[in-house]
Formats: C-alpha cells, sequence, structure tokens
C-alpha cells in the first residue's frame, strides 16, 4: 500500500475550512496549499531547486503533454517523473481530461472554466467538438506535433500516469463547458462516473493515490448527486472539477455543496483554479489543494501580482519607480530589483525580466497560501 494519508489539525468554526497535512511517499504537503502547474514537468522560466527555493510543496503536471512528448515509457526508464525533471517533493498529474475540453468545445467557444460574458452558444446533448470525437469509450483526437491518430480513455490514462509514477493521479474524466445544457450535462456526468468506477479498475500500482473527480456543471442537483456517487468510491482523495458557473461567488458556493457531501477524512482538490482573490473562497468552502497557471501565465505577459493588485511591468510609468514590486514581500526578486529594471528588461522582451516576475509571483502564491493557513489555524479563517 502507499504511504498516503490525510490528517485534519484544526477545523474552522467559521467555515468549512480546515488546517491539514497530506503525506505521500515524497514528503508531507501542508494544505491549504496552491499547486504550480508544471505543464512538461518544468514551471516556466524556472528550475526545479528555484521552484522548491520560491515555497512550492507539489506540482501538478499535465498528463496529455507529457503522454505527447516525450512519453510515460521514457519517463518510466527515466526512474520517473521525479528522478526525470529532479524534483524530491510530492507531485500530481491531471488525467488528460482538460485537455479534451480545452482541445474541443474550449477552443470552439474561445472560452474557459468560468462564463464571464454571455455568449449566446449553448452545447446540446449528443454534439460533438470539431477537432475532438468524444465517445462512451473515451476521446480521440489527432496529435498536435504531427498529426498522429490518438485515443484516450480511462485506461490509458490510468497507464499514463503510473508510467509517470506522481504521488497523486487522479481519474479520466470529460470536462464539460459552461455552456453546456443540463441535458448535455446530465450525460456527460454518466460518463465520468462510469470511467471513474473504470480508472479503478485499470489501477495496477498503490505507490501513487487515486483522486476520484465530481462534475455537474452549475447545476446543484447533479453536484450533489456526482459527489454522492464518487464520494462512495474507494478513492483515497477527490477532486472538483469541470466548468464553475457564471462568476466566482458561485464557484465557492458549488464548491461548498460538494464539501459537505465528500467524507471529510479525505483530501479535496480544486481543479484548475487558484488566483489570489479566490484562495479564501476555495479554502473556506472545504478545499485543500487547488492548481492553477496564473503566477506563470501573467509572468509571461509582464504582470506581477502585488498585495496592492496586479501590475502591468510594460507600462511605461515603471520605468521611474525605484522601489521593490511589492515593499511587503520577502522574495529574492523584491529584496534585489527594482520596479524599473524589471520594467526596462520587460519592455525590452528580455528573458531575464520574465524569469523575475516568474519568481516573484511564484513566491507571491505560495506565501499567500501560508497566511491563509495562518489564518485558519488563528481562528480568523
Amino acid at each position: 500500500m502507499t504511504s498516503f494519508g490525510f490528517k485534519i489539525l484544526k477545523r474552522s468554526k467559521k467555515s468549512r475550512a480546515r488546517l491539514g497535512v497530506i503525506s505521500t511517499p515524497h514528503g508531507e504537503i501542508e494544505t491549504p496549499a496552491f499547486v504550480p502547474v508544471a505543464t512538461n514537468a518544468t514551471v516556466r522560466m524556472l528550475d526545479s531547486t528555484e521552484i522548491a527555493a520560491l515555497g512550492s510543496q507539489v506540482l501538478i503536471c499535465n498528463t496529455y503533454h507529457l503522454h505527447l512528448a516525450p512519453g510515460g515509457k521514457l519517463i518510466k526508464k527515466a526512474g520517473g517523473l521525479h528522478a526525470f525533471m529532479h524534483w524530491n517533493k510530492p507531485l500530481m498529474t491531471d488525467s488528460g481530461g482538460f485537455q479534451v475540453y480545452s482541445l474541443g468545445f474550449g477552443t470552439d467557444h474561445g472560452i474557459g472554466k468560468v462564463l464571464k460574458t454571455p455568449t449566446g452558444k449553448t452545447i446540446e446533448r449528443d454534439a460533438q467538438p470539431v477537432n475532438v470525437r468524444i465517445t462512451d469509450e473515451g476521446v480521440h483526437f489527432r496529435s498536435p506535433i504531427d498529426g498522429t491518430a490518438l485515443f484516450l480513455g480511462p485506461k490509458e490514462s490510468i497507464r499514463i500516469q503510473e508510467a509517470l509514477g506522481a504521488d497523486i493521479i487522479f481519474a479520466f474524466d470529460e470536462c464539460p463547458s459552461p455552456v453546456a445544457t443540463k441535458a448535455y450535462m446530465r450525460e456527460s456526468l454518466e460518463k465520468t462516473h462510469r470511467w471513474a468506477k473504470q480508472c479503478l479498475e485499470a489501477r495496477r500500482s498503490k505507490l501513487s493515490a487515486l483522486y476520484g473527480i465530481v462534475q455537474g456543471g452549475k447545476h446543484r442537483d447533479l453536484r450533489e448527486e456526482s459527489a454522492r456517487l464518487i464520494g462512495a468510491l474507494p478513492f483515497e482523495g477527490f477532486a472538483v472539477g469541470g466548468e464553475y458557473g457564471y462568476d466566482k461567488p458561485t464557484m465557492g458556493k458549488l464548491m461548498g455543496w460538494v464539501s459537505d457531501i465528500l467524507p471529510e477524512e479525505k483530501p479535496r482538490h480544486a481543479l484548475g483554479i487558484g488566483h489570489p482573490e479566490d484562495f479564501a473562497a476555495l479554502a473556506k468552502s472545504g478545499m485543500d489543494t487547488f492548481d492553477c497557471i496564473a503566477p506563470t501565465h501573467y509572468a509571461r505577459r509582464g504582470v506581477a501580482f502585488t498585495s496592492r493588485g496586479r501590475l502591468d511591468m510594460r507600462a511605461k510609468r515603471h520605468l521611474t519607480e525605484h522601489k521593490a514590486l511589492d515593499q511587503t514581500c520577502a522574495c529574492d526578486v523584491c529584496g534585489t530589483y527594482s520596479r524599473s529594471y524589471i520594467s526596462h528588461l520587460v519592455r525590452k522582451n528580455e528573458l531575464t525580466g520574465l524569469k523575475l516576475l516568474t519568481m516573484h509571483n511564484l513566491h507571491y502564491f505560495n506565501a499567500l497560501a501560508a497566511h491563509l493557513r495562518a489564518k485558519i489555524k488563528n481562528g480568523q479563517l
């Protein structure tokens, strides 16, 4: 059996928040925790030593992309994902389910997990995206690298993830679109539930903890039904996936619906969500870990996250500001470089500027999560 476990250290009296520790073969994760996204077995612009030094406890890598290149077999021969990327802390791998959406309806309609503005589009039952074919068995698509016909289903996802060897892996699911009708959502949910059981059956190794994924979109009855069914299956932990409604308050509510039903003694992960303004809401709704591309995605676009909001370092006004990005931040970037210098680098498209912003942003997100834990410990959240 795996040395995976979860211990709740304190439960909030003000919300569903809890302070805990997830134990894995590669170390412990203090929760609530932010999980940086290491899509291709790296957080862009940084090496593994730098990522750890910035306070990261755990990373999540992308099964779909690593399957395309360099391939699960190659990584397994290299000693697994930890050895391959020289990371001796906990790792997660997603199931590939989100790529089904992002390459399919997400690309077709240009929308993400939260429908910020109405599009007038709907996805009816039995509809199919343009470049992906979703069946009861899995998903057919073509490699964006060489056009090779590929198939990904529950068994295939588990086989790939087991080859990668992360500490925490996820069941294969269909990530539905925010514009899907309830009829489509119902059909998708039934598929995800069948696939969850098939993932458990396909599992060969106990070295990785397997999380089940709750779907159902913004519909409370579907979310609660999914939480009851998935929560009754022998997963080591659970995740909330799919689309999160029309706005952030809706997201917090649906996370709470799910938390009230899932087994309390097992950890919960929110997939693909985690801007700074989401941290408190996610914790208060009962989530223990959450991943997001925001710190690196925004850094590569010249944006720094600070205690006073976001700064666009491409703006000319920052060239005359001889002070830190955030004077309350304890990261080495803020202790060494000025806004003026970083703005100069970003405006000249120097990679060093993007790296410094990535370092600051990642430290900021991890420090924010640590502050969240402190607030729960002190009874403030």
